[in-house]
């Protein structure tokens, strides 16, 4: 039997988060990643969900690159602080023209703070005549997250689906 790396521990305890959700009806689950890229000795792991009757979309990602997991399985050989995996936040809100950029980050700051990282981009064809745009919206730890932060994976659960109801109220 093989020790589990805190990426496996991780990505359990989320996708046990998410997936009572999911059960309980409060979420609906649209998608699911576990990659590994061999040329670079990474993991990648995310999962892309909705409220009810919202076409807005939230992911989680976590990933472990070679050092965090090469911290972790030789820790005389790297400093502890590189054991762990990146999290970052995404939510997919699609709209016409015409939306207020200050308010929907102003709804980020209010449910992470202003100690995290959020950026939004702006996408769209510009050759299509009635323009769709989507709006991603990124939250980013600026940090790694390590096993000590365990309890922390399932409040930021809690936390994704108060920012969904936050921008459904909005849009």
């Amino acid at each position: 039997m093989f020790d589990p790396t805190a990426f496996d521990n991780m990505k359990v305890i989320i996708e046990g988060a998410l997936y009572d959700r999911d059960i309980s009806g409060e979420i609906v689950i649209t998608d699911r990643n576990d990659c590994i890229n061999m040329a670079k000795m990474s993991r990648q792991f995310d999962v892309s969900f909705r409220l009810p009757n919202s076409s807005i979309t939230a992911k989680i990602e976590l990933e472990s690159r070679l050092a965090n997991l090469a911290a972790e399985l030789i820790p005389g050989a790297l400093s502890m602080k590189l054991a762990g995996c990146h999290v970052r936040l995404h939510f997919y809100l699609e709209h016409g023209e015409g939306k207020d950029y200050q308010m929907i980050k102003d709804i980020l700051l209010d449910v992470w703070g202003v100690t995290r990282k959020i950026t939004i981009s702006v996408q769209y064809n510009p050759l299509e005549k009635e323009k769709r745009i989507v709006n991603v919206l990124t939250v980013d730890f600026d940090r790694l997250i390590s096993e000590d932060h365990m309890d922390d994976l399932v409040e930021m659960t809690e936390f994704m689906v108060t920012t969904l109801k936050n921008l459904t109220k909005k849009s």
